[in-house]
């Protein structure tokens, strides 16, 4: 029986001796690798990494004080008897106004201005956007990310529409000795300009901070994505005509106050859970009432020559052209009625676009809204109500041209695909852009065709 207790005591006993020589040996590897990661190779670890955000929230943004805040304090003091729903209904309704008289005094200054007011306006979305990530990321110490985000936002813009320029007016550049070399590397220049960028973004990455860094870069392009593609498409859809501008534009502006006043008077039955305000009475009211204006409106642009005429450079007057002859697009065209209206009249004067404008609309007031929808799933995401301040009663610039996004993308490939035809004016530039030995090939291929 002792003997049994010896060996079960000296079992034990080495168990005990083995444990703790594991323990030790453990312990010890431990010490080494630290040390190694230290003096040695070097080792990334989860306790030097510093996380995200698990719950993202921009609330505690700070917002400068400005003329345009003073105002809507005083606004709010002003309007203190009525009701809050009541007082945000005339403050939005009392800016909405104004902003419209801008946009028609806007459209008056011609494309050119447009096209620059549409370049600013991208740059105040993308301010709002990346000073969100940056303020919700705390990323100050982050190095360089501002000014990254802001070159590669020039860079983009520089590819684009330089794209553009070379396209509608590169005949021009190249007469010009310092602009040609600008035309013929265009697309060099650009990617060199975004390479230095990267490297720039590579030399600038902080262990501490990778995580952060990499997520603000996916987070800054994507942003470049929508409002750069946007912006441009928006700019190429004015060269086709300023009414493929001036049309969607008014649509997206129609369908958004119509469905605000439907959801504001009748609104019952919640649409979405992104946006608890918008309704389906808002939502309908607004599609139908886009889908008349726009066939209205499509008419009433058609007889201006100065909205139908493609934006095109005229060497006659060294100038951009104020008038052509319109596409059949935009000239009245007699349609039979189908039978069960044939009773009430045979025909139909229509300009074609005006059939065209029902396609738009329908898109503006179904599929439009949605882009609306995803900013306030984005804004939900980061807990904040507005993008920005700078408008009394809408909010900021982003919060307002978050439906123009998409319609202006659709707009485009409509365009390319129902309604653009060849340019002679811009075949000409084309052809004037060769080389004499190309030119004469050119010809005599041209000559050949038309003998045939």
């Amino acid at each position: 029986m002792s003997s049994v207790l010896n060996s079960d005591t000296s079992n034990l006993h080495q168990r005990n001796i083995d444990y703790d020589i594991d323990t030790n040996v453990t312990r010890l590897l431990k010490k080494e690798t630290i040390t190694s990661g230290v003096g040695g190779a070097p080792t990334t670890e989860d306790d030097e990494m510093e996380p995200l955000p698990s719950q993202p929230s921009g609330a505690h943004i700070i917002l400068e004080e400005s003329s345009i805040q003073n105002f809507t304090r005083y606004t709010d003091q002003l309007l203190s008897n009525f009701d809050p729903r009541w007082r945000n209904w005339i403050i939005r309704g009392i800016f909405s106004f104004i902003m419209l008289i801008g946009f028609a005094k806007l459209i008056e200054l011609g494309p050119l201005v447009v096209s620059l007011v549409i370049l600013l306006i991208q740059i105040k979305c993308f301010q709002e956007i990346i000073n969100l990530g940056y303020v919700v990321y705390k990323s100050h110490n982050l190095p360089w990310f501002r000014t990254l985000s802001w070159y590669f936002l020039f860079t983009s813009n520089y590819w684009l529409y330089g794209e553009s320029l070379i396209h509608h007016f590169g005949f021009l550049m190249n007469k010009n000795n310092f602009l040609q070399p600008l035309v013929t590397y265009h697309r060099m220049i650009g990617f060199l300009l975004y390479t230095s960028g990267f490297v720039g973004f590579v030399l600038s990455l902080k262990k501490t901070y990778y995580l952060k860094q990499f997520t603000l870069f996916g987070y800054t392009h994507i942003t470049l994505m929508i409002l750069v593609t946007s912006s441009h498409q928006m700019i190429q859809n004015i060269c086709e005509g300023m009414i493929w501008f001036l049309f969607p534009v008014s649509l997206i502006i129609c369908n958004d106050i119509m469905a605000y006043m439907f959801g504001f008077f009748f609104g019952r039955t919640r649409l979405t859970k992104l946006s608890p305000k918008k309704t389906w009475e808002g939502f309908i009211g607004g599609g139908i009432s886009t889908l008349i204006f726009g066939f209205i409106f499509a008419g009433v642009l058609c007889n201006y020559q100065s909205f139908v005429c493609p934006l095109e450079y005229n060497e006659e007057i060294m100038g951009l052209a104020i008038s052509c002859k319109p596409l059949s697009l935009f000239q009245k065209t007699t349609y039979l009625m189908p039978k069960p209206f044939s009773f009430f009249k045979r025909t139909l004067e229509l300009y074609p676009f005006q059939l065209h404008s029902l396609t738009l609309s329908l898109f503006a007031s179904s599929i439009g809204p949605f882009g609306g929808f995803f900013a306030s799933g984005f804004k939900r995401a980061f807990r904040i109500k507005d993008f920005a301040a700078t408008i009394p009663g809408h909010g900021g610039f982003m919060d307002r041209f978050d439906c123009q996004i998409i319609m202006a993308l659709f707009t485009n490939v409509y365009i390319a695909t129902f309604a653009r035809i060849a340019s002679p004016h811009k075949i000409l530039q084309q052809v004037l852009e060769l080389t004499p030995e190309k030119r004469d090939e050119f010809l005599r291929l041209l000559r050949n065709h038309l003998k045939e």
